[in-house]
């Protein structure tokens, strides 16, 4: 086991690639500005570990020079920072290893941050003979192999950390991600949460929100280092303020002006005798909303104005995260209504 002596930290996108955006954040903004964090704190708590940013403003870094800095550098750990796209209602942190995609929206998410390549002068053509086949990444993976436990440990830990300050937890996954491809050394990228996603989207956007990701990935940094130099410690990660724990427990997946006599379809996903705190973990990160009927207390995600459609494609999203009974409900003025009658309602 060897000590840590540098860490590349590469923010993604940059400059001319602004990668994905929701109403009005960029991905490109939101990854530099967690990498800056993450660094200056590694920095303050351990002078003596070198780090090293592929960028620290808002310039454009192509793929292959990102992973060429860690390796130019002997760096011990590659750190790469990005934010998610996908539908409205997509929720979660996950964090990848190379390795080969196991399903579709693992593989999207390898091409949305591959397709960097096409912002670089000769429009990528220098991976033109790139083999990014199934059986050249089992090849890498096999030269790498020294590495890869380590990179799974580091990302374990990292996902654990997102999870102890109420972030869903999507898993550690495998991807044939280019810039994890060329760097040889312990490396992971994390997808910090979607920006297509409104609720996540305000909260990637906050620089409150953004130093509490940051030191998660610090903590997590922090027990991957004890570990791999067998030093025994008690490491703490950062508590959730109450003020910010309320906030983000605010319902704000759809934002649209409710007019009266409106429908309001959400999808309940919890009915208890007793009060559940909004935060509470059993909600796997969703933002939730509380109402009481029948003197039981019942949660709901989603608020989908006229909208049965949507709402019912997120209840077969949380359906397929373990919340298996969930269902559409609907309300009118502040009371529930039976949900057919809300239908037409919505229709008219």
């Amino acid at each position: 086991m060897g000590a840590i002596r540098t860490v590349v930290i590469d923010a993604g996108h940059g400059g001319k690639d602004p990668g994905c955006h929701g109403a009005s954040a960029h991905e490109k903004n939101v990854c530099l500005s967690m990498s800056l964090m993450l660094g200056k704190m590694i920095e303050e708590k351990f002078p003596h570990i070198k780090v090293v940013y592929t960028r620290k403003t808002d310039v454009f870094v192509e793929l292959d020079e990102r992973a060429k800095i860690a390796n130019r550098n002997n760096a011990d750990l590659f750190i790469c920072i990005h934010a998610n796209a996908a539908s409205a209602t997509a929720y979660g942190t996950e964090t990848y290893v190379l390795g080969l995609h196991r399903t579709e929206s693992q593989q999207k998410v390898a091409e949305r941050e591959n397709s960097t390549i096409h912002f670089e002068d000769d429009g990528g053509e220098k991976y033109k003979d790139f083999d990014m086949s199934p059986d050249a990444i089992i090849a890498r993976q096999i030269q790498l192999s020294v590495y890869l436990d380590q990179s799974i440990s580091f990302a374990d830990k990292l996902q654990e950390e997102f999870k102890r300050i109420g972030r869903f937890d999507r898993g550690v996954k495998q991807a044939g991600f280019l810039v994890l491809y060329k760097t040889t050394m312990p490396s992971v990228l994390i997808e910090t949460g979607f920006l297509t996603n409104p609720t996540e989207e305000k909260f990637l956007s906050s620089a409150e929100t953004q130093r509490l990701m940051a030191e998660s990935m610090f903590t997590a940094f922090r027990k991957y280092k004890n570990e791999l130099e067998g030093v025994e410690e008690n490491v703490q990660g950062p508590i959730v303020p109450e003020k910010l724990q309320n906030e983000l427990a605010k319902e704000e997946i759809e934002k649209t002006e409710v007019g009266e006599g409106d429908v309001i379809f959400k999808v309940q996903i919890e009915t208890s005798e007793q009060k559940i705190g909004l935060t509470s973990s059993r909600f796997k990160g969703y933002s939730v909303a509380e109402y009481t009927q029948d003197g039981l207390y019942k949660y709901t995600v989603g608020s989908f104005v006229n909208n049965f459609a949507k709402a019912n494609e997120m209840k077969n999203e949380v359906r397929s995260n373990g919340f298996e009974h969930a269902f559409v409900v609907a309300f009118q003025n502040g009371e529930r209504i039976n949900l057919q009658k809300a239908i037409k309602l919505a229709e008219n």
